[in-house]
């Protein structure tokens, strides 16, 4: 049953909103005509929409951001402080029935990326974003169904847990079954659990096991089969779908116990066509930076094979209460375990003012570097004790820069310090490099951009003296640069910041309409799994290198063309190995055309020689 809303900005306070004009708007959303208010409250009107054969009517909103209340013909009936997760309100008994519902921004922490300048306001409006429907139930119900796969010994098992609420005691039993989604080969499975509870809600735990699974695989090493998993009493029932993986960290990401080099994007609006275009350029895996992925972002990560790293919504400087992140942290694999996708979770990101903004690359900026790291020192403990209460899937506890000692290192050599010259240093002095959670450069969007949210205008002006086109080109070099270091030096798990701008300029590779900056095909380019690159592309001598993020040894033939001189060579190169094919003498204003031929396909890499990046 869709709903008809109005909503209004609101002073928070402890009472129910009562402005004095109400206007349309659509929900779920975001209106912009809301844009900076600090709470708004939204109000529809309805009749009972139940049924004779049916008991019970819930309001379903998923998106609440960020503090809520709720209330049902002015008795408040129901908060929430976790937008992530879906807040289920059942309506009592009445003919007609007025609701309002006022979200505030978070007075904690944890508003993550919406709660900072990163994002422009009207993707930051309080209100609910991704759905508001009603619902009716017979009596008893199926209110929800959560499911977490894991493999076992004897195959693989999910993990069910169903809510059931009824309004007389019953002693009864619950159907689980779990069947394959698709053409996915192999049989469904179906059990019984008895559910013995007073009127109320109880909750009810099942594990069904499976028999020779299909396993959900990233989209560059295999298949993505998706079982349904169903709970059924009496004539209700509820689903889910889920895919049965492991994924661990153990000197590398593991997915179904083999290593999987990780090449991602980060995420800052995200949508599924974003989730699409990470695909496109041969990701897979995608960073949902500081704020909770949309139900239909983490459903097009399943869908597409995109390894799924999300974050808590905390990032910046200052001290955060991490039993509130505990409690995150769970309502987070709650929401999300039941995502095969699901690879990574972050608990607090960029923790600690930048200090290393404008430096150059001498011996004495690295002295400076240094010393602002040293003085920069960040308390890891509440992170750690965040990411201790997280299992079934890797924790990065601290996502920050280069002398924090992070567990992802975040490296903006050539954009906020120095030049990418400078980034072997920085791997080597610090001991960072396996799991970058973003690198990469800025960009203007058009030559007179007029939104510029979350963009480093100062650095990109130290850097660029243009406009849009020798900005554009300039980051191209940088993620080109970046990039292949990171390949070359075996990075574990890579992740360029960002996929898509906000504004009419930022970090992103794409345009805020999606549409490509050179730096989109020069990433797809370096994202190849097997790829021919050099080892240092400025003037002197370099070599050529095969880079092979594969499990299997493959033979590859390598083809340069070096201002119009060719040669060729074949090589053998082992499971995810690194082979020297050759070496060059490189002069400023050279162009350089490399290719690598495995099996039927072929990859190319160009390069134009200057002194420095």
């Amino acid at each position: 049953m869709s709903l008809e809303w109005r909503g209004a900005a609101v002073a928070p306070d402890d009472e129910m909103p009562t402005p004095d004009e109400w206007d349309s708007v659509s929900v779920p959303g975001r209106p912009t005509a809301f844009a900076g208010a600090e709470a708004v409250a939204y109000e529809t009107t309805f009749s009972d929409p139940r049924s004779e054969d049916e008991a019970h009517a819930a309001l379903l909103l998923r998106g609440t951001y960020a503090q809520t209340r709720v209330w049902c013909n002015g008795e408040q009936v129901a908060t929430h402080d976790t937008y992530f997760a879906p807040l289920r309100v059942r309506l009592p008994d009445a003919d007609e029935y007025r609701v309002v519902v006022e979200c505030r921004t978070p007075a904690d922490r944890f508003g993550g990326l919406h709660a900072t300048d990163a994002l422009p306001d009207d993707r930051c409006v309080p209100g609910i974003w991704w759905e508001a429907r009603l619902e009716t139930y017979p009596d008893p119900y199926v209110s929800a169904i959560r499911a977490r796969p894991r493999l076992t010994e004897e195959g693989a098992a999910v993990d069910v847990t169903a809510d059931v609420v009824t309004t007389e005691a019953i002693d009864d039993r619950l159907t689980f079954s779990i069947r394959p989604e698709g053409n996915v080969r192999g049989g469904g499975m179906m059990d019984r659990s008895r559910v013995a509870t007073g009127s109320g809600h109880t909750t009810v735990q099942h594990t069904i096991d499976v028999r020779d699974p299909s396993l959900w695989w990233p989209h560059d090493r295999g298949d993505q089969p998706r079982y349904v998993v169903r709970a059924k009493l009496d004539d209700a029932a509820d689903e889910v779908t889920t895919g049965l993986r492991t994924v661990s960290y153990d000197d590398g990401l593991r997915v179904n116990g083999e290593r999987v080099p990780a090449r991602g994007v980060t995420l800052l609006d995200p949508t599924p066509a974003d989730v699409e275009r990470a695909a496109d350029a041969n990701a897979n895996l995608v960073r949902v930076r500081a704020q909770a992925a949309p139900p239909a972002v983490a459903e097009a990560c399943d869908d597409h094979g995109l390894l799924l790293w999300q974050d808590l919504p905390l990032t910046g400087p200052g001290a955060f209460d991490p039993d509130r992140g505990r409690t995150l942290a769970d309502e987070l694999m709650r929401s999300y375990g039941r995502h095969p996708s699901l690879a990574a979770i972050g608990v607090h990101d960029d923790p600690v003012r930048p200090y290393a903004d404008g430096l150059g690359s001498g011996f004495l900026d690295r002295l400076r570097f240094r010393f602002r790291a040293w003085r920069a020192a960040y308390d890891a403990g509440p992170a750690n004790a965040v990411a201790d209460a997280v299992d079934a899937v890797p924790t990065f506890p601290v996502v920050g820069p280069p002398g924090v000692d992070p567990d992802a290192v975040t490296l903006y050599p050539g954009w906020q310090y120095g030049t990418v010259g400078d980034l072997a240093w920085l791997c080597d002095h610090y001991g960072v490099g396996d799991v970058v959670g973003g690198f990469g450069a800025g960009s203007l969007g058009s030559d007179d951009p007029a939104d510029e949210t979350g963009f480093d205008r100062t650095a990109h002006d130290t850097r660029v003296d243009g406009g849009a086109t020798d900005s554009q080109a300039y980051q191209a070099r940088v993620v080109h640069t970046v990039t292949e270091h990171l390949r070359r030096q075996a990075s574990e798990v890579a992740v360029l910041d960002s996929l898509r701008d906000v504004g009419d300029a930022g970090m992103g590779v794409l345009r805020e309409d999606g549409t490509p900056k050179p730096a989109y095909d020069v990433l797809t380019d370096s994202y190849e799994p097997t790829q021919v690159l050099l080892s240092d592309p400025t003037p002197g001598e370099s070599d050529v290198v095969v880079c092979h993020d594969r499990p299997e040894t493959a033979t590859v033939t390598v083809e340069w063309d070096h201002n119009g001189e060719r040669q060729q060579e074949e090589h053998t190169v082992g499971p995810f190995g690194r082979v020297t094919v050759g070496s060059l003498t490189l002069a400023a204003g050279d162009e350089l055309t490399l290719a690598v031929a495995v099996g039927e396909n072929v990859v190319t890499n160009e390069y134009e020689i200057n002194d420095s990046i």
